[in-house]
C-alpha cells in the first residue's frame, strides 16, 4: 500500500480522499477547512497542517483545487509541493483549471523530476462518493500507467487523453458542450409549455427520437420524466451553476488563445452568468430553465 498526501478534501477531494483509504492506502490530507480534515479523519486519513507534512514520506500526491491560481502556488511556491517533496513522486492534480496552467505545472514537476498527470473529473459529488468519476488524463504514457491504479480506486472510466494539459482540455470541450445541450433542452421544455405539449409526451418523444442527449435523457431539467434529476429536488445541486459558469469560462478562454469559433459555448457562457448574478449561483445548472421561463 502506498503513502497518499492529499490536498484539497472538500465536497469532491474528501470523498475521494477516503476511497483512497478504504482501499487501505495511507492517506495524509491538508485543506484550509478544519471541518474538512476532520471528515478526513472520520473515514480513516490523517489530517496534517502544511503541505511539507503532505509531501514528506509521499509515495503519490493528489490534488483537488478551485483553480490555476491555487494549483501553481501549492506545487510551486516557495513552500509547495514540489520544494518539500522527494524526486520521483507522482503527482495528480484533479482540479479543473486552464490549459496553459496545467502544463506549466506539468513542465515545472518534470525539471523537479518528478511524474505528473492532470487527471480532472466528471461525475460530481455522487461519483466522488461512490468512485464511479469519468477522469480525462493528460501526461506521459509512463505517468499515466502509474496513476491509473488510483485513479481506479476513484473512478469507473479512466481515458488517457494525451500529453500534458489535455486532461483539462478534453473537461472543458465535454462540459462546453454539456452547458449548450442543457440550455437547448430547457429551451425545447419551456417552448413545449407554450404550446401546451405535456413535459412527459416531449421526453417520450424526444428520448428515443434525434433529440436524445444527456441532459435531456440522465439530467432531465423538468419534474417528472427522470426521477433522480435534480428538478425533483428544486434544483438542488449535483452540479452547481457557478460551477459550469466555470467551465464555460475556462472554454472561452481556451477557444480565444487557440483562435477557435465557438459562438454557443460564448452565448452558454453568457447566459449562465445572467443566472448566477441572479442569486442562482448554487443552484444546480439544470436550473436555468427557470431563468429561460422569465421566472427570475
Amino acid at each position: 500500500m502506498a503513502t497518499i498526501g492529499f490536498v484539497g478534501l472538500g465536497n469532491m477531494g474528501g470523498p475521494m480522499a477516503a476511497n483512497l483509504v478504504k482501499a487501505g492506502h495511507v492517506v495524509n490530507g491538508f485543506d484550509l477547512s478544519q471541518a474538512a480534515k476532520d471528515h478526513l479523519k472520520e473515514a480513516g486519513g490523517t489530517p496534517v497542517e502544511t503541505l511539507a507534512e503532505v509531501a514528506s514520506g509521499a509515495d503519490v500526491i493528489v490534488t483537488m483545487l478551485p483553480a490555476g491560481a491555487h494549483v501553481r502556488k501549492v506545487y510551486t511556491g516557495e513552500d509547495g509541493l514540489f520544494a518539500h517533496a522527494r524526486a520521483g513522486t507522482l503527482m495528480i492534480d484533479s482540479s479543473t483549471i486552464d490549459v496553459e496552467s496545467a502544463r506549466a505545472v506539468a513542465s515545472a514537476a518534470e525539471v523537479a523530476g518528478m511524474a505528473m498527470v492532470d487527471a480532472p473529473v466528471s461525475g460530481g459529488v455522487t461519483g466522488a462518493a461512490a468512485g464511479t468519476l469519468t477522469f480525462m488524463v493528460g501526461g506521459p504514457d509512463e505517468a499515466f500507467a502509474a496513476a491509473k491504479p488510483y485513479l481506479d480506486i476513484m473512478g469507473k472510466t479512466i481515458v488517457h487523453a494525451g500529453g500534458a494539459g489535455n486532461g483539462q482540455a478534453a473537461k472543458i470541450c465535454n462540459n462546453m458542450l454539456l452547458g449548450i445541450s442543457m440550455i437547448g433542452v430547457c429551451e425545447a421544455f419551456v417552448l413545449a409549455e407554450r404550446l401546451g405539449l405535456d413535459h412527459q409526451k416531449l421526453y417520450d418523444i424526444s428520448s428515443t427520437a434525434s433529440g436524445q442527449c444527456w441532459s435531456l435523457t440522465t439530467y432531465c431539467p423538468v419534474p417528472g420524466p427522470v426521477e433522480t434529476s435534480p428538478a425533483n429536488r428544486d434544483y438542488q445541486p449535483g452540479f452547481a451553476a457557478a460551477m459550469m459558469l466555470k467551465d464555460l469560462k475556462l472554454a472561452q478562454e481556451a477557444a480565444s488563445t487557440s483562435g477557435a469559433s465557438t459562438p454557443l459555448g460564448a452565448e452558454a457562457a453568457a447566459l449562465y452568468n445572467l443566472f448566477c448574478n441572479a442569486g442562482e449561483a448554487g443552484t444546480d445548472f439544470s436550473g436555468i430553465i427557470r431563468f429561460l421561463r422569465g421566472n427570475e
